[in-house]
């Protein structure tokens, strides 16, 4: 079993940056398949971000691709996600996520949830 702690979010001004961290204990997220999600409000949750547990495969939902990178520090057992040139609509909590199994955008292939970080796109 693996628990993950969100950590890095909060209010930006539209075109700035944040880093989001999730910190995993239990478990190596080496093998893992990670993934990002989030879940604006009066919204369903959504893809973000997904990286296999090779890091070798990334995918991104379309409304972020150019602009978010997804990454793995296996020897400091976390995940990333750079967020550039922020948007209003990105404003939502972030999830991160862990897959014993199948990787990709469907939630339902993911094990283990964190309990999310707030980012606030703002002026």
């Amino acid at each position: 079993q693996v628990q993950l702690v969100e950590s890095g979010g909060g209010l930006v001004q539209p075109g700035g940056s944040l880093r989001l961290s999730c910190a995993a204990s239990g478990r190596t997220v080496s093998s893992y398949a990670m993934a990002w999600f989030r879940q604006a409000p009066g919204k369903e949750r959504e893809f973000v971000a997904a990286i296999s547990w090779s890091s070798q495969h990334i995918t991104y939902a379309d409304s972020v691709k150019g602009r978010f990178t997804i990454s793995k520090d296996n020897a400091k057992n976390t995940v990333y996600l750079q967020m550039n040139s922020l948007k209003p609509e990105d404003t939502a909590v972030y999830y991160c996520a862990a897959s014993r199994g199948t990787w990709g955008s469907a939630s339902y292939n993911y094990d283990y949830w964190g309990q999310g970080t707030q980012v606030t796109v703002s002026s």
